[in-house]
C-alpha cells in the first residue's frame, strides 16, 4: 500500500500534466473561444449575421500558405505526444491503453462511420435550428484559395482536429481523472463540457451541441476503452464538411 506522501504527490502530478496538457492545448483553445464569444455578443451585428471560418488563409502566395498550413497541423499535434508521452512508461504503451492503434481496423471502421452518422445529421439540426434562434455564427468550414494541395491540406487539417480532440478532451483526460479517483458521471461531464467549451466562439448553440456529442463519445470510450473509433467518427464529420464545402460550395450557393 503506498503511503499517503506518494499518494498524495502522485495526485499532484496528474493534476499538474492535466493543467499544462490542457494548457498548451484545447484549455487554451477554450479560454480565447470564451473571450471570443464576449467580443461576438458585444458587436452590433447580431450573432447569426456573424461569420466563423475554421481553415482560412494564412497568405496570398500558394506555396507560403502551404507551408503555413503544414506548421500549423504539425505543431497541433505536439500536446497530442505530450499526452502519450505522459501516459506511457516502461512496459506501457498510451496508444495501446486508450485504444489509439490499428488492432482492430474493421471494428474501429465500423463503429467508426456508425458513430458519424449517429452524429452528423442531429449535428446539422443543431446548427441550423441555432442559426434560425440567433444562437450561432455562420460557419465558414473553408476560405483556402482553389490550389493543386488545397483538399489534401482541408484532410490533415480535419485528421489533425480529430486526433487533437479525442486523444487529449477522450483519451488521455478520461484516464487521467479517473486515475484521480472521479466518479463516471463526472468525468463524462468534465469531457463533454471542455470539448462545448472550446467551440464557443461558434456560439452556445454550437457549444451545446458539441457537448451532447462528448457525452456519446465519452460514454462510448468508457464502454470500449478506444479512441480510434471516435478519431475515425470525428474524422469523417470534418472531412465531409471541410472538403464537401470547398467542392461545392459554388455550386450550392454558398458564401
Amino acid at each position: 500500500m503506498p503511503a499517503a506522501g506518494t499518494e498524495t504527490t502522485s495526485r499532484r502530478r496528474l493534476t499538474a500534466e492535466i493543467w499544462i496538457v490542457l494548457g498548451l492545448s484545447l484549455g487554451q483553445s477554450a479560454v480565447y473561444a470564451v473571450v471570443s464569444l464576449i467580443a461576438r455578443l458585444t458587436r452590433p451585428e447580431r450573432l447569426s449575421e456573424q461569420t466563423a471560418t475554421l481553415n482560412a488563409s494564412r497568405s496570398t502566395r500558394e506555396y507560403l500558405d502551404l507551408t503555413y498550413q503544414v506548421l500549423s497541423i504539425g505543431f497541433a499535434l505536439v500536446p497530442v505526444a505530450l499526452a502519450l508521452y505522459l501516459m506511457s512508461g516502461p512496459g506501457r504503451s498510451a496508444v495501446r491503453r486508450i485504444g489509439f492503434d490499428l488492432a482492430q481496423p474493421r471494428r474501429d471502421l465500423l463503429f467508426g462511420a456508425g458513430l458519424s452518422a449517429v452524429i452528423g445529421l442531429p449535428g446539422l439540426g443543431i446548427y441550423f435550428l441555432g442559426h434560425a434562434l440567433d444562437m450561432n455564427v455562420s460557419i465558414q468550414p473553408s476560405t483556402l484559395n482553389e490550389y493543386w494541395w488545397t483538399v489534401p491540406v482541408l484532410i490533415l487539417s480535419a485528421l489533425q482536429n480529430s486526433v487533437v480532440e479525442e486523444v487529449i478532451v477522450v483519451g488521455f483526460l478520461m484516464t487521467r481523472l479517473k486515475q484521480l479517483g472521479w466518479e463516471l458521471p463526472a468525468i463524462i461531464a468534465t469531457s463533454a463540457v471542455l470539448r462545448g467549451s472550446y467551440h464557443l466562439y461558434q456560439g452556445y448553440g454550437m457549444a451545446i451541441g458539441n457537448m451532447l456529442m462528448g457525452v456519446v463519445f465519452a460514454y462510448f470510450y468508457h464502454r470500449t476503452k478506444r479512441v480510434m473509433p471516435l478519431v475515425v467518427a470525428h474524422s469523417i464529420l470534418d472531412i465531409v464538411s471541410f472538403v464537401g464545402y470547398d467542392l461545392f460550395a459554388d455550386e450550392l450557393g454558398l458564401p
